[in-house]
């Protein structure tokens, strides 16, 4: 990029889990933009008190019955009407933090580039004549922000937040910012509300709602302040170190509340700490810990392509293996940035980049398929690590969705519906009058939880199945099997809708039923997880034989008389045939109940629904269907679509797009995917799609280039990640297999592994620490 940044989505994102910035660079006057992961609006009570105010309208187990009945009676308006008594006002909002600005002289910028396999935002720039190389990064080991100006320069510093400023002060060392967080926050599609941004009025008893953000600085220029900046003059190298502290990063970490003062305290500790090292030093740590996590596993489609590449050379479209080579490790790397251990809430809407104080769907979790999609590339491309923050997230969601279980629809275990945030909220949203097809969703924990499993599948950590998976399973079954109600015979879920979904009774739309496909099959999913869970960890519970007893009454997947997956319970016509969402096959991809191999009609009858969908809309729904394909082992049109969503924006990307497909998504100039406006999802989604179509390892099979695409024809994967503990490297030659070696990483001492490739099988034990090449 020889350009500076002039809009944010040309800015470059660096992070560290925790601490995330947008760098626009350039000469002159240029922006850096901070986000912390736990500047939300809210406070901690607020899912309770939600509660509290919905059982107040008598939403409850009584009127549930009420809603069923009319459900069983066709009477949709009663059971929509009675349902939105159930919702609350809506999740929080990710908001901004602060920006920080740096003035630098005029001058020319050379290059600019943003390095996926450290992190490091770095230009080289002429200013007043001098040569000036500036560097950005993000630290996780030294959890702050750095930026590192070497070359004979002077530098100006502003700091400033969108937020409630209450403290700010510039002195020689640096400066320090403290603003009030907003105790409740809107999203843009509740435009009626008042007000959108609500500060707290006078002392809250239990929280304050308080960030902290200090900047220390190290130069040998010479140092000058006023009320409102800090000049350098005369500096050959200048560090600045930024570190922030929240009372809200108190509450996700569990600790007592600290005053205003301890928080601007901590924050200066940190960046005094972590200054005292120096840029050096910093950096090294920096990039030997990024690398390390990024570094085990890595893929090449095509030529190897040596020295910086450009955003333009992704867009333009001319190399579609470097395009899926880029957004393969583009995707690892803002997971990387955005989700780490011990950092905070994990990755939202957004990651950890916003800059809106109303961002779209208030840059939130939205969890009936964007959250989840978010965690599809943890896993398979060797970021395990950067699952557990979302493992965080379900533990707090337990918390309080076994609140809402009990007393809105008196149910033993744990629920959540379509919406959260980093406090957990596990209530319906919607204010009371939001279409029961989107706010009323009982099965968003019954997703999530499997991220749970998914992390044992492919660690085989069995310490963590028993002590953290188990758990939360065991809690998600329990409303599972107390939110199933007799029916003809089977066992149903009422009311029951798939997500944002509609369907037709006598030409007028409709939402609410009983027993969608995606509710059956996530309810299976996770009693069968849960019987594997007790059989792997010796466990012995009496939940365990209801769920023996209900597995078997839960109905079977239904095949339309058009000849696809049916959505509904009834084979009823759909109001979009080409909807967005591709809810009824979460059978197949990520659940694995549906394959080519185990179930070929119901896979057929797969195929004819995502047929019948169509291709792209927004980034994320490509991302799902290009995993799909791949799964049911259609490469070429898997790759079609990849091509689709990585074509550039076509109109603006700062207007909300319709979700009726009449406008479709792209990328953004900084390679983000966009619905529009800007949603990360994709840009996740695109790696686990594309490790799909190389390499696949559900049910207890490892199968290798199951969906190679023949434009594809060479190339390398190493350290792909496959269940059981077990990694591959893959490298193929003019659309053929040409080596293939299997490598144990953890579990049990031995395990059997099978390998499907070039046609044939092979089983072999192998140890934790043994590999083994297989002949090609």
């Amino acid at each position: 990029m020889a350009a500076p940044g002039g809009e944010w989505i040309e800015a470059a994102p660096v992070g560290n889990g925790r601490l995330g910035a947008m760098v626009f660079g350039g000469p002159g006057r240029t922006r850096l933009q901070i986000n912390d992961s736990t500047v939300w609006s809210g406070t901690p009570h607020g899912p309770a008190d939600s509660l509290a105010d919905v059982l107040a309208t008598g939403a409850g187990p009584a009127r549930l019955d009420e809603v069923r009945r009319a459900i069983r009676a066709g009477d949709y308006r009663t059971a929509d009407l009675l349902l939105m008594s159930f919702e609350g006002p809506y999740s929080q909002e990710f908001l901004p933090f602060a920006d920080l600005w740096l003035t630098l002289g005029e001058g020319s910028l050379h290059t600019r580039t943003l390095n996926l396999d450290n992190g490091v935002a770095h230009e080289f720039l002429t200013v007043d004549g001098h040569e000036v190389e500036r560097s950005v990064w993000a630290s996780h080991p030294a959890g702050v922000l750095c930026v590192s100006i070497t070359g004979r320069t002077d530098v100006k510093l502003e700091l400033d937040s969108p937020l409630h400023t209450v403290h700010k002060l510039f002195r020689s060392n640096g400066f320090e910012l403290g603003v009030e967080i907003p105790v409740d926050g809107a999203p843009q599609h509740e435009p009626e509300v008042k007000e959108p941004l609500r500060y707290a009025v006078g002392a809250l008893d239990d929280y304050d709602p308080f960030g902290a953000l200090v900047v220390r600085i190290d130069t040998d220029g010479h140092v000058s302040t006023t009320a409102s900046k800090l000049t350098v003059t005369g500096s050959t190298r200048t560090l600045l170190v930024l570190a922030t502290s929240t009372a809200a990063r108190d509450f996700w970490d569990g600790r007592a509340p600290r005053t205003r003062t301890e928080h601007l305290n901590a924050a200066a500790e940190a960046a005094s700490v972590a200054l005292a090292k120096g840029a050096e030093t910093l950096l090294r740590e920096h990039d030997a810990d990024l690398r390390a996590l990024l570094g085990g596993t890595s893929l090449r489609i095509g030529r190897q392509v040596n020295g910086p590449i450009a955003a333009e050379d992704v867009l333009s479209g001319r190399d579609e293996q470097l395009t899926a080579t880029v957004m393969f490790q583009y995707g690892r790397y803002l997971l990387a940035s955005s989700s780490r251990p011990g950092s905070g809430p994990p990755a939202n809407l957004q990651g950890v980049w916003n800059d809106e104080l109303r961002p779209a769907w208030s840059s939130n979790y939205t969890v009936n398929i964007n959250t989840q999609m978010n965690y599809w590339p943890a896993e398979v491309t060797g970021l395990a690590e950067c699952h557990l923050p979302l493992i965080d997230l379900l533990d707090k969601l337990a918390a309080n969705g076994s609140e809402v279980a009990q007393h809105l629809y008196g149910a033993r275990g744990w629920v959540t519906h379509h919406n959260t945030d980093m406090w957990g909220w596990a209530l319906p949203v919607g204010m009371g009058h939001g279409a029961p097809s989107w706010a009323i969703w009982q099965m968003g924990g019954a997703w999530l939880v499997h991220h749970a499993w998914d992390h044992y599948e492919f660690t085989g950590d069995i310490d963590f199945l028993r002590d953290r998976a188990w758990p939360l399973l065991r809690g998600c079954a329990e409303f599972c099997l107390d939110w199933l109600v007799e029916g003809d015979g089977w066992l149903d879920t009422i009311p029951s809708t798939s997500p944002e979904n509609w369907f037709l009774v006598d030409g007028t739309p409709q939402s609410l039923s009983w027993s969608s496909t995606m509710d059956i099959a996530l309810i299976r999913s996770v009693f069968t997880r849960c019987l594997d869970t007790a059989r792997l960890a010796g466990l012995d519970d009496p939940v365990l034989a209801e769920i023996e007893k209900a597995l078997p009454r839960l109905r079977p997947i239904a095949v339309a008389e058009g000849g696809w997956i049916q959505e509904w319970v009834e084979d009823v016509p759909e109001e979009d045939p080409k909807h967005r969402h591709m809810s009824p096959l979460v059978s197949v991809y990520p659940l694995g109940q549906i394959d080519s191999e185990a179930t070929p009609e119901l896979a057929e009858a797969a195929v004819n629904l995502m047929d019948r969908r169509g291709n792209g809309a927004m980034g994320w729904s490509w991302a799902w269907k290009i995993a799909l394909r791949a799964r049911l082992g259609d490469g070429e049109t898997a790759r079609s679509l990849l091509l689709e969503a990585t074509r550039p924006l076509g109109f603006d990307w700062d207007v909300n797009a319709p979700t009726d497909g009449s406008q479709w998504g792209g990328l953004l100039p900084n390679l983000f995917s966009s619905h529009p406006p800007f949603q990360i999802d994709g840009n996740y989604g695109f790696p686990a799609g594309i490790a799909e179509m190389l390499v696949q390892s559900h049910n207890d099979v490892i199968r290798v280039l199951p969906a190679l695409p023949a434009s594809w024809p060479s190339g390398a994967l190493t350290g792909v990640r496959c269940r059981g503990g077990v990694a591959a490297d893959i490298t193929w030659r003019d659309g053929s297999l040409a080596a293939l070696s299997i490598r144990r990483l953890s579990g049990d001492p031995l395990r059997t592994v099978k390998v499907a490739f070039l046609g044939r099988r092979e089983e072999f034990t192998l140890a934790v620490g043994e590999e083994r090449r297989l002949a090609c």
